[in-house]
């Protein structure tokens, strides 16, 4: 009766009471087989393999249709009865909502545990998946695609904390490859797929096809995760800074929003200049709360550790840049090549396929390089491919395009996996998920100006200079971004490996 047992391998009792006989105890086979795979999951020597398998299995049934939509917009706005701009928001609205919540979902994970808030996200999907494949306008569209998108947003920060846990600190640049191919090759390799489905079949069947793949996510996290954070498991519960989260939410979302309506209201419209003035206020009203709450949203002391505000400087520019030409690729590819979808997305295929291969070995040689000497090279990278972008003209060959391209995907590559194991070497183990969420949430502002700024100087520029040179100066705004990437990779500091004693993962630790 008193027996205390471990929530990660408790299952429950079935008492059946037979005519003429006492109640007899029995244990159900679903419960038994699952507590017979966890315990040998856990005891293997490659459990945290395991578990860095496990959550990108599920940041890539979320991930995959951030943008998978962005190659076919006009097609879908015929198919509702819409509008190319207004349907800018199916991309554009996940992107801001992905990284405005995150920090919510990111904190909430630290105080109640990451692999609950892992799997919250992941059943959502399924829920949302399943109502964007009947969407029946417009609105209906991006607003299923908003809130699945907020929901999903906790499987970021949720998934690198899982990470953070379970690998020592000297592994995890080497983790992050990994995670960093996910997160960012998703929605990349989500086009190439998108374009050819959408063509031949319907955009409907994407999230059709997303159910099965979320529910196996979903199953192999119930088996696999670890059953109880036991670094949250020693913490006193904080109340949740949902006051930060609106000013933080207020603020990122006016600013894109007026972003993205200023070239259809033009800049001097009373809309968009009152939601460029709220936004800086929100951010004074954000920062004045964060010092004087009890539990901050994200501790500003942390913007002063060289390793959190620099690396995350970096994602940001850089960002801005890759994904901004990936949003313009496709049109320009479309407006100025006459290309159709199933060839742009085959096209597009080099960027995550230079991703692919470049991040998992980037985080193995980061830890010769140094992480900035990664941040370097990695930003370098992506400025060269604007460059090269600017200078691609429709007489250009196939080959010039995938080198354009496949600049950027090493560029990003050799980049994100040290940038984000940096920020999470900077903070404490308690705070791996709100780390994560402030990485997240400014990475997606930064995708998400990225987007609406290059958009907006290509159309506001078609009619002076042409189709063709309105695309080479949004991309060379891009690759000026990323030039301010590469002013940060300078102060970020490698982590001196040789002179320190290795860290123990927080759960390895902890069985010890």
């Amino acid at each position: 009766m008193g027996d205390e047992r471990d929530d990660s391998v408790s299952f429950s009792e079935t008492a059946i009471e037979a005519p003429g006989a006492e109640e007899v105890a029995v244990l159900p086979w679903p419960s038994l087989f699952r507590h017979r795979m966890v315990r040998r999951v856990e005891s293997s020597d490659r459990y945290p393999w395991w578990v860095l398998w496990t959550v990108l299995a599920g940041l890539f049934s979320v991930g995959f249709t951030i943008t998978i939509l962005a190659v076919s917009l006009p097609r879908i706005a015929t198919d509702l009865h819409s509008d190319t701009t207004t349907l800018t928001w199916v991309i554009t609205g996940p992107l801001l909502a992905f990284g405005v919540v995150g920090p919510l979902l990111g904190k909430a994970g630290d105080i109640w545990g990451q692999k609950r808030m892992f799997m919250f996200a992941l059943t959502l999907t399924l829920v949302f998946a399943g109502l964007t494949a009947i969407a029946w306008n417009a609105s209906s569209l991006i607003l299923f695609r908003i809130l699945g998108a907020g929901e999903g947003a906790a499987t970021g920060p949720a998934s690198m904390a899982l990470i953070m846990m379970v690998f020592p600190a000297e592994d995890r640049v080497k983790a992050m490859g990994f995670w960093s191919l996910i997160g960012a090759g998703a929605p990349v390799l989500g086009v190439v797929a998108g374009g050819p489905i959408v063509e031949h079949f319907s955009w409907r069947l994407i999230y059709v096809a997303q159910i099965p793949f979320t529910a196996v996510a979903l199953i192999a996290a119930a088996i696999i995760l670890p059953g109880r954070d036991k670094v949250q498991a020693h913490r006193i519960r904080e109340p949740l800074d949902v006051l930060g989260v609106i000013f933080v939410g207020l603020g990122t979302a006016s600013l894109l929003f007026a972003l993205n309506r200023g070239p259809e209201w033009g800049w001097t419209s009373p809309g968009v200049v009152v939601a460029f003035l709220l936004s800086p206020v929100m951010l004074v009203a954000f920062i004045a709360n964060e010092r004087r709450t009890r539990a901050p949203l994200i501790p500003l002391e942390y913007f002063k550790r060289r390793n959190f505000t620099f690396p995350i400087g970096v994602q940001f520019f850089s960002n801005f840049a890759y994904m901004g030409s990936f949003i313009l690729t496709p049109l320009f590819l479309d407006e100025a090549f006459h290309y159709g979808e199933t060839k742009i997305g085959l096209l597009s295929i080099a960027r995550p396929l230079s991703f692919s291969l470049t991040a998992p070995v980037a985080g193995y040689l980061a830890v010769r390089w140094g992480e900035r000497r990664a941040a370097i090279i990695g930003c370098a990278f992506v400025v060269a491919s604007m460059v090269a972008w600017s200078q691609v003209d429709p007489g250009a060959s196939n080959w010039a395009v995938m080198g354009a391209l496949a600049l950027a995907g090493v560029g990003l590559g050799v980049s994100s996996p040290s940038m984000a194991a940096s920020v999470a070497n900077a903070v404490e183990e308690e705070n791996l998920g709100i780390a994560g969420a402030a990485q997240q949430l400014l990475t997606q502002v930064g995708i998400v100006a990225g987007i609406q700024l290059a958009e907006t100087v290509q159309a506001a520029r078609e009619h002076a200079v042409g189709v063709v040179q309105s695309y080479h100066e949004a991309y060379l705004l891009a690759g000026a971004a990323c030039v301010l990437g590469l002013v940060c990779a300078f102060f970020v500091k490698s982590a001196e490996r040789g002179e320190r004693e290795p860290r123990v993962a927080p759960l390895i630790r902890e069985a010890a």
